[in-house]
């Protein structure tokens, strides 16, 4: 059990793989990074935001992920412990740096980054570093597309990935797409399908469907396009306009919830780690149209909450929070 702030946690384990980094954002937001006056740190990296965006809203997760033997690694260990998440798939690297990302915020809140990763401590993850036990107690196993970039790391994902699966783990699939740290679009498109038929519970934004479907329209037809067999829950999500969700028996649309974005940062990763937080201990919901609506609901909320503050991790709301904004007038 994992232990947070004295209470033990009962539930099944959501085990995040994958990047943690520290992204330096501007103190001033609408700036290019040549202009900005001066940088907070911000720790970051979307499996991380995930594995921390569970614990906080009640459920047990773990990282699995290698960080840098510096200041700045051990920095981030110590935030997901004291964040309640397990740290016992960390390796640190003692060669390699913890990767950092300067990240322009423009004026609406979005954002463009700017990669240190030559090569970082993430991508240096091997296959023989896997804490295999932890792996095989997942009851979901949640990753990206960031891990499959370069080897070593590629082969530790795919391995990570056989043997969750094997133990009978949910497969969870974010592609959380940066362009910038891929060698083509191609390349990237190839490898984040490449592994696109294994997992059970895929979410991609609207701008990750079309570049992954090469369309223009963010539709029905587009979304079923990336169907697979093995798939239980497909959704896309549409920013300040909810999300759509697909699954063998029926499909829909939860809206948004209006507030003023200040910074979109990890508000796709707080809306997984509601969802999987929701979802570990009853898969069942899946296939359940009304109860999977209102779990959507709840974490298009979460997303939501995550955009009124600056920074990921900081703004990831805890339970309280979220039933507050649910029974808020506004909505």
């Amino acid at each position: 059990m994992a232990a947070n702030n004295g209470v033990v946690k009962e539930g099944g384990l959501i085990v995040s793989f994958g990047e943690m980094l520290i992204d330096f954002v501007p103190t001033v937001s609408g700036v290019s990074l040549a202009e900005a006056p001066g940088f907070l740190k911000a720790p970051g990296g979307a499996p991380a935001n995930v594995a921390i965006a569970v614990s906080r809203l009640g459920g047990k997760s773990a990282f699995v992920g290698k960080l840098g033997d510096d200041e700045f690694g051990h920095m981030l260990a110590r935030i997901l412990k004291e964040n309640g998440v397990n740290g016992e798939g960390i390796n640190f690297d003692k060669g390699a740096r913890t990767a950092l990302a300067f990240v322009t915020l423009k004026a609406d809140g979005d954002r463009e980054f700017m990669f240190y990763r030559n090569p970082s401590a993430d991508m240096l993850l091997t296959p023989d570093e896997l804490n295999l036990e932890l792996i095989r107690s997942a009851k979901v196993f949640h990753y990206g597309s960031i891990s499959l970039i370069v080897e070593p790391c590629r082969s530790a994902h795919l391995k990570a990935m056989e043997v969750a699966k094997d133990a009978g783990a949910l497969l969870s699939y974010d592609p959380n797409l940066r362009l910038p740290l891929w060698p083509s679009p191609e390349e990237a498109r190839e490898q984040i399908m490449s592994i696109w038929d294994k997992a059970e519970v895929i979410k991609v934004s609207d701008n990750e469907l079309e570049f992954l479907t090469g369309s223009n329209k963010i539709d029905d037809e587009a979304a079923m396009s990336l169907w697979h067999p093995n798939l239980k829950l497909l959704l896309v999500t549409l920013g300040d306009k909810g999300c759509n969700y697909y699954t063998k028996h029926f499909h829909g649309t939860v809206g948004a919830f209006p507030v003023k974005a200040v910074d979109t940062t990890g508000a796709g990763d707080s809306f997984v780690g509601a969802l999987l937080t929701k979802i570990v201990d009853d898969q069942s919901v899946l296939e359940d149209e009304g109860k999977l609506k209102e779990i959507l609901r709840y974490s298009c909320a979460c997303g939501a909450i995550t955009t009124t503050k600056k920074g990921a991790i900081p703004a990831l709301p805890n339970v309280s929070e979220v039933h507050s904004f649910l029974n808020a007038p506004h909505h």
